[in-house]
């Protein structure tokens, strides 16, 4: 879901409760801004998605989010988060969803610092198919998104067609 111009949140989990957590986060982002007059950068989104999930943390959603972004200086900004809230911070990449253990080792196989935009689209595209290809669950491709700060690029990846 894009929150603004810079800033995504990736929900994966139940669908029932990633909808509700998408209206929720909506009606909060739009109130923020409303009362700050400013867009809500990636750290606000991400303690604010914390908060809301420790809020339920004695029922809670089954939804493990992701947050990125640019922040203020177009540094990236990446955080990824349990059932709870409790979040982790990263420079390098963050995965979530049913095969983790597979993007995990796709990505720190394929990851480098530093990457042009068209070579992290090429290294996500490939991590994310050669995962989800492994892992029944998972389903079919995906969408990437690379944000600069000249603006988003977004392709939709479709895994093998056998």
């Amino acid at each position: 879901m894009q929150v603004n111009s810079k800033t995504f949140v990736g929900l994966a989990g139940l669908a029932t409760d990633v909808q509700t957590l998408e209206r929720l986060l909506k009606f909060r982002g739009d109130l923020y801004e409303l009362r700050e007059e400013r867009k809500m950068k990636p750290q606000i989104l991400s303690n604010l998605l914390s908060t809301m999930l420790y809020e339920k943390r004695f029922g809670p959603y089954f939804v493990e989010p992701v947050v990125c972004g640019l922040t203020a200086d177009n540094k990236p900004f990446l955080s990824a988060m349990d059932l709870i809230g409790a979040p982790v911070y990263t420079d390098d990449f963050v995965v979530s969803g049913t095969c983790t253990a597979n993007l995990y080792g796709m990505c720190e196989t394929l990851y480098k610092k530093d990457m042009s935009p068209d070579e992290l689209f090429e290294t996500l595209s490939q991590a994310l198919l050669a995962s989800v290809d492994r892992d029944a669950l998972s389903g079919w491709g995906g969408v990437v998104h690379i944000i600069t700060p000249e603006g988003v690029t977004t392709k939709e990846l479709k895994g093998r067609q056998d």
